[in-house]
């Protein structure tokens, strides 16, 4: 009972891992940035949602629909002052960049939410699964979480390959010159793609805050592992995203209902080493091709 209920929880923790780095893929297939505050981002989903539902009283369904349109702007403002400037200028300096200013909006919301956790309850959290009286040892949200991910993974994937939008925003990445001259405005395809990564993450953020505490640092190795998953997967493959995060989610489970918690960071990121070393563009991605 002890390895299903790690291999449910694997599942949905690699889901979420997945959804966070769908965000990479995003930036990357359109701009070939990332948003390194992307931990940051799924932060905020949980504490704008906890803020506004908790705090002011909101109702739930329009706390969730205002934080994650708030996500979705934060995304706007990490592209206007931490990418955009030095990406047009050819510079590689958006790396830190965005590292710094989710380092800055964590300390924000540091200061202003409080560092004490806080516990966001749900009713999909509440009471765990059983079959035949037996518990699973797992909540319903924690298999909410895999369906909700691998929806917005098929609509990505769908967007990009079957609507005259997405196909734009590819050609964007692909040929900038190209898609200049055809009238893509470039600058705001980069925007939207800023804007959809920090959605996913505040969708994230949402999904995991019943099961963790809220606080102002708890994206940090939400993001870390994310984008370990997005490498891992082929950050320009969605699908190869999010069966890397599944991947990820059932090692870290596994060894940690097996071998202990302290065994977990070790294993499972000496795994992606190994797994990078053997396969360099990922799992599922594709070696670039530079025609010279």
């Amino acid at each position: 009972m002890l390895v299903t209920s790690a291999l449910i929880s694997g599942i949905g923790l690699g889901s979420m891992y997945g959804l966070i780095a769908l965000g990479f893929y995003v930036t990357y297939a359109v701009s070939k940035t990332v948003n390194f505050a992307q931990g940051s981002s799924m932060m905020l989903g949980a504490v704008l949602t906890f803020a506004l539902a908790k705090s002011s009283g909101w109702p739930m369904p329009l706390a969730i629909l205002t934080a994650l349109i708030l996500c979705a702007g934060y995304g706007l403002v990490v592209e206007r002052i931490a990418v955009r400037p030095f990406a047009s200028r050819g510079s590689d300096a958006w790396l830190m960049a965005t590292v710094a200013l989710g380092i800055v909006i964590d300390n924000i919301v540091m200061f202003t939410f409080g560092k004490e956790p806080r516990s966001l309850a749900s009713p999909l959290a509440q009471s765990s699964l059983e079959i035949g009286g037996v518990s699973l040892g797992v909540y319903p949200l924690q298999v909410v979480i895999p369906i909700v991910g691998h929806i917005l993974a098929l609509l990505l994937h769908l967007l990009a390959q079957k609507t005259r939008w997405g196909s734009a925003l590819l050609a964007v990445s692909q040929n900038p010159s190209a898609a200049r001259l055809m009238g893509i405005p470039i600058k705001r395809a980069t925007a939207l793609a800023y804007a959809v990564s920090t959605l996913l993450a505040g969708i994230a953020g949402i999904l995991i805050a019943p099961l963790f505490n809220v606080h102002s640092d708890m994206g940090t190795l939400f993001g870390l592992k994310a984008f370990a998953v997005a490498i891992l997967g082929g950050i320009t493959s969605p699908w190869g995203v999010m069966i890397a995060g599944l991947i990820f989610g059932l090692v870290e489970s596994l060894v940690t209902t097996l071998l202990g918690s302290g065994y977990t960071q070790i294993i499972t990121f000496l795994l992606v080493i190994v797994a990078l070393a053997l396969r360099p563009s990922g799992l599922f991605g594709r070696a670039e091709v530079y025609k010279v």
